[in-house]
């Protein structure tokens, strides 16, 4: 992501680079035991809150005129079969094996399709930029109506009940959540510590509750037969297309899987899903079950309706409810600052992979790369969080707007994954098709039950995908023609040497670095610099820096450099999409590695600064250009973005239309 405008990358600086990757990076040093309990903690926070919401809501979606003994059987059927078909087989099994040298998620995913095909498509890049605007819609929704449910959990103790209205609830889920965003800027090192544990806890916890309650009713055990899901999609027609919506929130958070996957490694977290999350929350989904079976004998015992009841707060006799609150709290929180974590990694591929404008990242562990903090972005996911809480103001209001982001998510790593398969792989085109055809039906049957649920709360990640899309489609876009009308304009570097060796400018001596998006053009402050202070310093550098599709790049291949001639080099150095830039880091092991002579006090580092103005004529609607404008004016200082000593640079601004 080469600079040379403020804020605006070289939209083919995300181009594949025939850079050979460093792999393995994050998991060494670490016991298999030890990652597999840390992505416990990490991974699976998400998908672990589930049982607080996920069977209450597809309970109610299904009583609607009553409910029975094969509904209940249906439902917890249902829910077994989500987590074995969608998390277990397409992500465990499959998903995970497409990583990008060890990392993975839908931005790695699109670096890995793109690397297949050699280039960027339209259709890979619109699929990658779909998938990463429906996260963040999924990073606004998660924290809300997981914290919001374990708070809700304060209803079931008797004691409280009276007590806790809709505003206490709001008010204490609105303390939790600004403690978790302010704590962000500190980092999560010494937090992250105890994620693990505490998550290990909570899946133990959901177990002991779901095997207390298996004796309610032994017979839920034949919910894992997966007739009872197929029949009561039959039997329900429509009204069971309404609860499959609702079924899906167990398995909200399959995403994670893959996205954190270079945190841990693949095998720590297969091991973990297989021999104890699934477990436990398979277990307590058949003790919900259980449970609501048993409360469904003893109210008809009695000639009453079924009383539509919190299921796993009210599994717990009264007096452990409020520890449960307590740990189901702590677990929402853990939940929530997985997403909010994963926000920040996606925010740095998208900036790194030239999808958006340069924001502030900083590290906040001088050990781990992946502990990094964007104050920009953490402050409107606060906003947004904040917002939809208020608005929905329940758990149950919420969950009508969560699916929908999430199985658009899955339907785009399945188009990819397929992509991967056919170029990368080598699948033939018919063994590709019937392997990924079932997960298709499977996704585009779940986005379809979670349409229904559009107007009832599926517009909200709808509206914030479609605004991130067209957010990062501006930003491409307009990059591509600033890019294009630079080139147009400038002087190919080889012509100006001819110009130089002819009439040659007063020397200076030092070093001077031009950083540039394009190393065969001119750069701008290059041209200002002999055109305004007609000088040349005595050794001159044209600097690029780019983004490999991989995610990380090795120090052996961290630079290239080439000489011009006695007076010009040309140097790019190589980032991967989850590294941060340091130039002067880069220039240091260049002086290690070829002995390139320069002190950082007789170095001049010059950007061009350009000003954007909108033109009515330009490849983008005038509306568009003003977005790119903005987003121009609000990105990064370069400076700052690359680690550049601000004493040491000169900016040279030009004013351009687009």
């Amino acid at each position: 992501m080469a600079s040379e405008a403020s804020g605006a990358p070289a939209p083919n600086s995300a181009a594949p680079c025939d850079v050979p990757p460093q792999a393995g990076h994050a998991v060494k040093g670490h016991s298999f035991l030890a990652l597999a309990v840390g992505s416990v903690g990490v991974v699976f926070g998400d998908i672990g809150t589930s049982p607080l919401y996920a069977f209450k809501e597809a309970l109610h979606a299904a009583a609607k005129d009553g409910i029975t003994r094969s509904e209940i059987l249906g439902v917890v059927s249902l829910a077994l079969w989500a987590l074995i078909l969608v998390v277990t087989v397409k992500y465990v099994l499959f998903i995970m094996r497409a990583d990008n040298k060890g990392e993975g998620g839908v931005l790695s995913l699109m670096a890995l399709a793109q690397r297949a095909i050699g280039r960027r498509t339209t259709l890979v890049f619109v699929l990658g930029v779909t998938g990463a605007a429906l996260f963040y819609g999924d990073a606004v929704i998660t924290p809300a109506i997981s914290v919001l449910s374990a708070v809700e959990g304060l209803r079931t103790i008797p004691a409280l009940e009276a007590h806790v209205t809709t505003q206490v609830v709001l008010v204490i889920a609105t303390v939790m959540l600004l403690g978790l965003f302010f704590i962000q800027s500190r980092g999560t090192a010494t937090v992250g510590k105890l994620f693990g544990p505490v998550c290990a806890v909570w899946f133990a916890v959901m177990l002991v509750l779901g095997a207390y309650h298996l004796a309610d009713n032994p017979g839920i055990v034949a919910a894992i037969n997966p007739y009872y899901a197929v029949a009561f999609l039959f039997d329900h027609g429509m009204a069971g297309f309404i609860v499959l919506g609702a079924v899906f929130l167990t398995v909200t958070g399959a995403e994670a899987l893959s996205a954190d996957m270079g945190h841990f490694g693949r095998w720590p977290i297969q091991a973990a899903w297989l021999f104890f999350v699934l477990p436990c929350l398979a277990v307590n989904y058949l003790g919900q079950g259980a449970f609501a079976l048993h409360t469904l004998d003893v109210a008809e015992a009695a000639g009453r309706p079924m009383p539509e009841l919190n299921w796993f707060f009210e599994m717990a006799p009264e007096f452990l409810r409020l520890p449960l609150v307590l740990l189901a709290g702590a677990a929402t929180v853990i939940a929530s600052q997985a997403v909010i974590t994963g926000a920040f990694s996606l925010t740095q591929q998208a900036i790194q992979l030239g999808l958006m404008p340069r924001q502030d990242i900083k590290r906040t562990s001088e050990t781990q790369s992946g502990q990094i903090f964007v104050p920009q972005l953490n402050t409107m996911l606060l906003l947004g969080v904040l917002a939809i809480m208020f608005t929905f103001q329940t758990s149950s209001a919420l969950a009508h707007a969560y699916g929908l982001a999430v199985t658009g998510t899955m339907v785009v790593t399945t188009c990819m994954a397929y992509i991967v398969m056919r170029r990368l792989w080598n699948w033939k085109t018919p063994a590709a098709l019937a392997f990924l055809i079932p997960f298709m039906l499977l996704d585009l049957t779940f986005l379809s039950a979670n349409a229904l649920r559009f107007f009832t709360g599926g517009w909200l990640p709808v509206l914030i995908g479609a605004a991130l899309f067209t957010i990062m489609a501006t930003w491409v876009r307009g990059s591509q023609i600033l890019t294009d009308k630079t080139r147009r304009d400038s002087v190919p570097l080889v012509d100006l040497m001819e110009i130089l060796r002819a009439r040659a400018p007063h020397r200076c001596p030092g070093t001077a670095i031009f950083l540039t998006s394009d190393p065969d053009m001119t750069p701008v402050a290059l041209m200002h610099n002999l055109k305004h202070n007609k000088v040349l310093h005595e050794r001159n550098v044209v600097l690029t820096v780019r983004t490999a599709e991989t995610p990380r790049v090795a120090e052996d291949d961290r630079i290239r450099t080439q000489a011009i001639n006695a007076d010009f080099k040309k140097v790019e150095i190589f980032y991967g999409f989850m590294e941060s830039p340091n130039v002067p880091k880069a220039l240091a092991l260049l002086r290690k590695q070829q002995g390139l002579k320069f002190d950082i006090m007789a170095t001049s580092f010059f950007l061009g600064r350009r000003s954007i103005v909108p033109s009515a004529n330009s490849g983008m609607p005038l509306w568009q250009d003003r977005i790119f404008i903005f987003l121009m004016k609000n990105a990064a200082n370069p400076t700052d973005f690359f680690k550049i000593p601000p004493g040491r640079v000169v900016e040279l601004g030009a004013q351009v239309t687009v």
